[in-house]
């Protein structure tokens, strides 16, 4: 449902757009008294978008709602960003920081295509937090072996995510080389 907002203080055009949803057990603790009371999950948006320009039914709730939905997808990636190092700069030098910066971005992009080529069908890999995949596969108990002038990484059998590796490994090594 959508109305304009009427409240003093707020901008001209304002439309609170509100979703109503069925909680899920995970939200369960975090309902509030009215939200127990009528048993539904309520998230409020706030915009003054009217219309994208050129776009047609961007005026509608619907796509005003999805438009803010799909943000999330951006703030997933930020709070993965910091995940993987961008929480915390390491120096108070800007040279050093910005290194760093490109780094961490470059780690959360390996990562993100990591999971987009190599682990799609994982149900418990494909959207796991970075420390999950740091435990499970980047943290890799192994041991790197020569033999008849080959290099092999010798995975420890009682692993329990080494098929998750050498899956992953075995797609990464198949994908077309970039001419």
């Amino acid at each position: 449902m959508t109305r304009l907002n009427t409240r003093g203080g707020w901008s001209e055009g304002m439309r609170l757009i509100v979703r109503c949803v069925r909680p899920s057990r995970r939200h369960l603790k975090k309902l509030t008294a009215f939200e127990k009371k009528t048993g539904w999950r309520y998230s409020v948006t706030a915009t003054n978008i009217r219309h994208l320009w050129g776009i047609v039914g961007s005026h509608q709730v619907q796509f005003l709602d999805a438009l803010h939905r799909d943000h999330a997808e951006v703030e997933d990636r930020i709070r993965t960003g910091k995940a993987m190092g961008l929480h915390n700069l390491p120096s108070s030098s800007w040279q050093v920081n910005t290194g760093w910066m490109l780094a961490a971005n470059l780690a959360a992009d390996l990562d993100a295509w990591l999971r987009l080529l190599t682990l799609h069908d994982s149900e418990d890999l494909a959207d796991a937090e970075p420390d999950t995949m740091r435990l499970r596969l980047y943290h890799l108990s192994a041991r790197l072996a020569r033999h008849a002038r080959r290099r092999c990484l010798r995975i420890e059998r009682t692993w329990p995510w080494a098929s998750a590796f050498t899956t992953s490994w075995s797609r990464l090594t198949q994908l077309p080389a970039v001419t």
